[in-house]
């Protein structure tokens, strides 16, 4: 029988790390990129924080530019009897964020707040 065929390896200097450290040395990093980070998935100020930017995304639609030339303006909706469908009740929910924008202005300006407090 012949013998295994070798493979070929590079010559460790004596200051370059084992591969045992360095394994250990990466288990450590990934520890310490754990704790700082949201690992814990997402909770309910994350899911406050995506309806709240919903929110802005909806109240900065322009009627004139963006929404009447798709079809998706109150007074289309309505003339057509078409407030109970789904199109209408976007539309309905477009226009209730756009009322409320003071409102929604204090509530971004006090998440700001929070966020520059808690870190």
């Amino acid at each position: 029988m012949s013998p295994p065929p070798t493979v070929p390896t590079l010559r460790q200097s004596p200051s370059s790390p084992r591969p045992a450290a360095m394994a250990a040395a990466a288990r450590d990093a990934a520890a310490r990129v754990g704790e700082g980070s949201h690992a814990r998935g997402m909770g309910l100020w994350t899911l406050l924080e995506g309806f709240l930017l919903l929110a802005n995304a909806l109240a900065i639609l322009n009627e004139d530019r963006f929404l009447a030339p798709r079809g998706w303006s109150m007074s289309e909706v309505s003339g057509n009897g078409q407030t109970k469908s789904l199109k209408g009740q976007i539309v309905g929910l477009i226009y209730a964020t756009q009322f409320l924008r003071m409102p929604l202005i204090a509530l971004n300006v006090l998440i700001i707040v929070v966020k520059l407090v808690s870190g």
